[in-house]
């Protein structure tokens, strides 16, 4: 396995919620456009933060929040995804079911991961995973970290979009307790596909959005200079979706970035899921689903002037 070298809280839930390493487009309700919004300096910065390439991953959290960690391989239906990883562990003597994208640390690990892109295998093993938390009642943490879910021929061949769009469908319906956490990039529906949940948290350099900044930028303006200026518009910060409720909680990173401190990192996480988890256990299912429903529902709804 290859390895890398008392916490802030920021909340929209809590309240309501009764006090609650190995290799591991916002658009401006107003006459002008969006893109003309100025760019605040540092986003993109921020975004090659959540991007480092010795930042921790998926298997990194998972070697040191859970115990007795079994990985589940395969979707049964066409193979197994080594960019989506799924499995079972104890997280402070609960079992618990674990799934998250992981990306690589050198060339040979990124090509085996698929540089963390999921593809419909990866999204069809993941549901499985979650059924059968389902099926033995247990709570399910997911950790988001892709640029989004792999675009070649053969996953739009095997049903890419419908595999996303499945998980969507069937996660919302899910009666045992569900958390997030977005540990670097969210990209897109790839992040979305196992992003559905009743508590989502965010470390405080990763970001979240419908498109990358590059790609926004050569849409609109035919070419990647503007990145800065199409990170400011997605609004894809933490602060950016606290705000808008998209996310529950921010979680602090150390100082210069996660990959500077794996295991303060991992300690950050820990005391998070470790507060929130016996909430989500205690509510009563019907009102965790309605809870749920009601979260996502409303997600891109703005009123008629209403700055965003």
């Amino acid at each position: 396995m290859e390895e890398a070298p008392s916490t802030r809280v920021e909340t929209n839930q809590t309240k309501a919620m009764g006090a609650t390493q190995t290799e591991s487009a916002g658009t401006d309700r107003n006459t002008n456009s969006s893109r003309n919004r100025p760019a605040p300096p540092g986003i993109m910065d921020r975004v090659r933060v959540a991007r480092h390439d010795q930042r921790p991953y998926t298997m990194d959290y998972i070697e040191r929040l859970f115990e007795d960690f079994i990985e589940i391989h395969g979707d049964r239906k066409f193979a197994d995804d080594p960019a989506l990883i799924a499995g079972m562990g104890f997280f402070h003597g609960q079992p618990v079911m674990i799934v998250g994208q992981q990306k690589g640390r050198d060339l040979k690990q990124r090509l085996h991961r698929n540089f963390g892109q999921a593809g419909p295998e990866g999204y069809r093993k993941a549901l499985r995973a979650m059924e059968l938390a389902e099926k033995f009642n247990r709570p399910i943490i997911s950790f988001v970290d892709t640029p989004g879910a792999f675009p070649g021929l053969g996953a739009e061949e095997r049903g890419i979009a419908e595999a996303i769009a499945y998980n969507l469908r069937t996660t919302s319906r899910l009666a045992v307790p569900i958390l997030v956490v977005v540990i670097g990039e969210g990209g897109s529906g790839g992040a979305l596909g196992i992003a559905v949940g009743d508590y989502i948290m965010m470390l405080e350099n990763a970001w979240y959005s419908v498109i990358a900044p590059e790609s926004c930028s050569a849409i609109i303006w035919r070419d990647q200079e503007h990145s800065e200026e199409a990170a400011a518009n997605l609004h894809l910060t933490a602060e950016d979706l606290l705000r808008f409720g998209i996310i529950d909680e921010i979680l602090p990173e150390p100082k210069d970035g996660a990959h500077t401190s794996f295991d303060e990192t991992a300690h950050t996480v820990d005391e998070a899921l470790a507060r929130i988890l016996p909430t989500l256990n205690a509510m009563p299912t019907e009102e965790r689903l309605e809870r749920r429903y009601a979260k996502f529902r409303k997600l891109g709804y703005v009123e008629e002037g209403t700055p965003v």
